[in-house]
């Protein structure tokens, strides 16, 4: 019987049910990519994350129910909470080798610290119709782009009252998007929608934050920030904008469960 060990953990959250649930696979060696992107349709989760280790390294993927992705900021945080709490890793930081480079997690006290790259959004007037549509906003403060459009909006209130129709915004080829406003008690909030990666909203989006967090410190002139992601299970992240195009993002991780995959299709992998 082929099997395969699994993990998971909430991720951007003290609490156990909150933040963002990812699933962690640890391989020997990369298995087919088709079976990743089944195991990863089963779990039904934001992300499942995949990783082989090499040497003191990890390599890491990631795959959500519908396609694999560049970069994810939750389940890499997890995948690192997974590898030092029962992989035997002891080293303070772990080094992982993705789609989009050279990721750092780094462990301070209670907290788990993600290096990940800066992506500043461009202002764009040219965007699909479905948009504003499918989020019901008609008068945002400005809409951006980087990987992902950012919509800008003026309050906090507005970001929690929105209730976008996912059918529509699934019509538009990116990976997600992302409303964002002033927060009343931290620098920012917001809220990330994928619908057309299947995943109609994600609780707490590390990659996001990947473009949030250079944002809001050029708007609000600081380097050090604190931000709420306002899903239904919420997360926290403690934010900073560091030189040459890096930003770091901390936050907690509790672990959920571990169990084993089985019944894996021979000649898969």
């Amino acid at each position: 019987m082929n099997t395969l060990p699994i993990y998971q953990a909430d991720a951007f959250t003290n609490r156990l049910f909150g933040g963002n649930p990812a699933a962690i696979v640890p391989l020997e060696s990369w298995i087919d990519d088709h079976l990743m992107q089944q195991i990863a349709m089963e779990n039904n989760l934001a992300e499942t994350a995949f990783i082989v280790k090499r040497q003191h390294d990890y390599h890491i993927r990631w795959f959500t129910p519908l396609v694999e992705i560049d970069l994810c900021g939750h389940a890499t945080l997890a995948a690192a909470y997974i590898i030092t709490r029962f992989l035997g890793y002891t080293s303070p930081v772990v080094r992982f080798h993705s789609k989009s480079g050279e990721l750092l997690v780094t462990r301070k006290d209670h907290l788990l610290e993600l290096n990940f790259p800066a992506r500043m959004p461009d202002m764009v007037t040219d965007y699909p119709e479905q948009l504003l549509q499918g989020l019901a906003i008609s008068n945002p403060v400005a809409i951006y782009k980087s990987r992902d459009y950012v919509v800008e909006l003026n309050t906090q209130e507005e970001v929690e009252k929105c209730t976008p129709d996912f059918a529509v915004l699934g019509k538009i080829p990116v990976t997600g998007i992302m409303i964002t406003a002033p927060g009343r008690h931290c620098d920012f909030v917001s809220r990330f929608f994928a619908p057309a990666s299947g995943i109609n909203e994600d609780p707490v989006t590390g990659s996001a934050h990947s473009t949030l967090i250079p944002f809001w410190a050029a708007k609000l002139h600081k380097k050090e920030l604190h931000a709420f992601q306002l899903s239904a299970r919420k997360g926290e992240l403690w934010c900073s904008l560091l030189p040459e195009d890096r930003v770091l993002m901390a936050g907690e991780c509790v672990f959920y469960m571990k169990g084993e995959i089985v019944n894996l299709p021979v000649g898969r992998w």
